[in-house]
């Protein structure tokens, strides 16, 4: 196989993961929701015990008790810290502004808001309790502000600050919530208090789910990242590990899964939320769709509070951004797939340490441009032996050209026999002619597993590179780094040998480098960064493998 047939093969598989990409776009799309509540999860019931490690089950998800209003309207505080403008009451982040990201390249714009009220962007976190036994329960609805302030702002040298929460039963019963927010921190905790002062056991459970309707993507192109990454609900068990589901395949199933530890979440491009249930109490994670709206539940542990006792649980609320570093910290197991940059874990893993290795050799340049070409220069290190063996090869497929046309010209259009003598040929002057073959197709994982990285690392949301390039995850603006790789491909042809090729290989090989700059115009301009550094690197070293092995043209015989 020569590289005219490897570009072609190369050429073959990108076109073929571009329409799987785009039908993968257009099944992502949300299905309209139906009217009626359409509930995913099955009964499983489940005896409470005061240890919290048992899980509630009922036949739908967790509502408003009865006699509670679930739109009444509950006194709302607004929390500022130095990343995070939260509107908040006691059962529900109803609004959250990520104060470090703009919602434009402009940094003057307003911040993203991930939590919203609004029909077209509603996305909430919630939490309540639920009785067991027809006890009063809060549900999310109950609580009110301790100590009755609206305004909690993070003071200059302060860690964190304390939001408090209580609610109060007839028969006795107490439940303090707590929601801490930590200096430059996108992890809310949320501790709950139940404290039985009354004369009767109360039993009930809590439940922490996130809702929303799906995200209306705004198209930038046919490449546009946005459009390819994940959008819907993820979670994770320490049995079955990482899963996801997008919006339209919420009622292929129900989710009905008993979990000690783990997370749920919902994801979109560069941010998302999750919560984080402590990890030695037992939950059921559960998913519904109910009038467009789309939930993710974690149920659960259920309590038995005898009279005079006490009972706790906790669990931290992500919300923000997809930063890989924070989310390490938080030393949670399967978190970091929420950076969704494949949910084929191999791929997950190649982008996963591709990025530790562009994050490495950001700390020393401090532009991620230039990062990416730093990357290049390593990979291309990493490869050296086999693409110099490569060229070398091409580099005496060259100096052989005029006995190939030779060959050529005695056995017309006998191909068998022309293949047969040209094979012999290789043999007797020790060539591969599959020796170009290797490198390249070794760099389509990388190709592919670098587009999700640059695609899915908000690190990268709005960096600039240099001069017109303003943000490495969009497409060149101008179209300079596509016309470069055009040319780099143009002279790269040059030097590879053609006598011998099929005429219809041939011409389309002369088109190969306007395909590849056509589909190149629309890819983020970091990955086409890439790919232009790396071929005018290769360009390079065949130039000077040519002129080290190939000398003068071994003469007709």
């Amino acid at each position: 196989m020569n590289q005219t047939r490897v570009f072609l093969i190369f050429a073959w598989l990108m076109v073929a993961t571009l329409l799987w990409m785009e039908w993968g776009k257009e099944k992502a799309t949300p299905a309209p929701a139906p009217e009626q509540t359409s509930s995913v999860a099955s009964s499983n019931p489940a005896v409470p015990s005061a240890s919290g490690t048992s899980v509630p089950s009922a036949p739908g998800m967790a509502a408003a008790p009865q006699g509670a209003a679930p739109n009444a309207a509950s006194p709302t505080v607004t929390v500022t810290t130095d990343v995070l403008k939260v509107v908040l009451d006691g059962g529900e982040l109803r609004e959250a502004d990520l104060l470090k990201y703009p919602t434009t390249a402009d940094n003057s714009s307003a911040p993203v808001r991930l939590f919203a009220q609004d029909g077209a962007n509603y996305f909430v976190a919630q939490s309540g309790w639920v009785s067991e036994k027809g006890s009063p329960a809060p549900d999310r609805y109950g609580f009110q502000p301790e100590g009755g302030k609206k305004d909690f702002v993070l003071a200059d040298g302060a860690r964190s600050i304390d939001v408090p929460f209580v609610w109060t039963g007839a028969d006795g019963v107490t439940i303090r919530r707590t929601y801490t927010f930590s200096r430059s921190d996108y992890v809310v905790k949320v501790r709950d208090e139940v404290i039985n002062a009354g004369t009767q056991p109360w039993q009930g459970y809590i439940y922490r789910q996130l809702s929303r309707v799906p995200r209306a993507l705004v198209k930038k192109g046919p490449m546009n990242a946005e459009q390819y990454s994940f959008q819907g609900a993820a979670w994770y068990s320490s049995v079955d590990k990482y899963e996801r589901r997008p919006y339209d395949d919420f009622v292929d199933g129900p989710l009905d899964k008993q979990v000690t530890g783990g997370w749920i979440g919902m994801l979109q491009h560069h941010f998302f939320a999750s919560w984080i249930p402590q990890a030695d109490q037992a939950a059921l994670f559960r998913l519904d769709q109910s009038n467009g709206r789309y939930t993710i539940e974690s149920r659960g542990p259920a309590f038995d509070v005898p009279a005079g006792g006490k009972a706790e649980t906790a669990a931290r609320l992500w919300v923000g951004p997809k930063l890989v570093k924070a989310i390490e910290a938080q030393n949670v197991a399967g978190l970091d797939r929420a950076i969704d940059f494949s949910r084929f874990s191999v791929m997950a893993a190649i982008a996963g340490w591709l990025f530790w290795v562009l994050e490495k050799i950001y700390g020393l340049v401090h532009n991620w441009g230039w990062s990416i070409v730093g990357l290049v220069l390593l990979i291309k290190l990493a490869m050296y032996p086999l693409s110099a063996a490569q060229y070398k090869s091409m580099a005496k497929m060259r100096k052989f050209q005029p006995r190939i046309a030779q060959l050529k010209e005695r056995y017309g259009d006998d191909k068998q026999k022309f293949q047969m003598a040209m094979m012999e040929l290789y043999k007797k002057e020790k060539i591969n002619p599959v020796g170009g073959c290797l490198p390249i197709l070794l760099q389509m994982p990388v190709f592919l597993a670098l587009y999700w990285m640059l695609s899915e690392s908000v690190e990268l949301r709005h960096a600039p590179w240099i001069g017109w390039i303003h943000d490495l995850t969009s497409r060149d603006p101008y179209f300079v780094l596509p016309i470069i790789n055009v040319a780099v491909m143009w002279f790269t042809q040059k030097l590879n040998p053609t006598t011998g090729m099929d005429p219809m290989q041939a011409k389309m090989m002369q088109f190969m480098p306007l395909v590849f700059g056509v589909m190149f115009a629309f890819f983020p301009a970091g990955l086409v960064l890439y790919w232009v550094t790396n071929g005018a690197l290769g360009l390079l070293q065949q130039w000077w493998m040519i002129k080290k092995y190939s000398e003068a043209p071994a003469k007709a015989t």
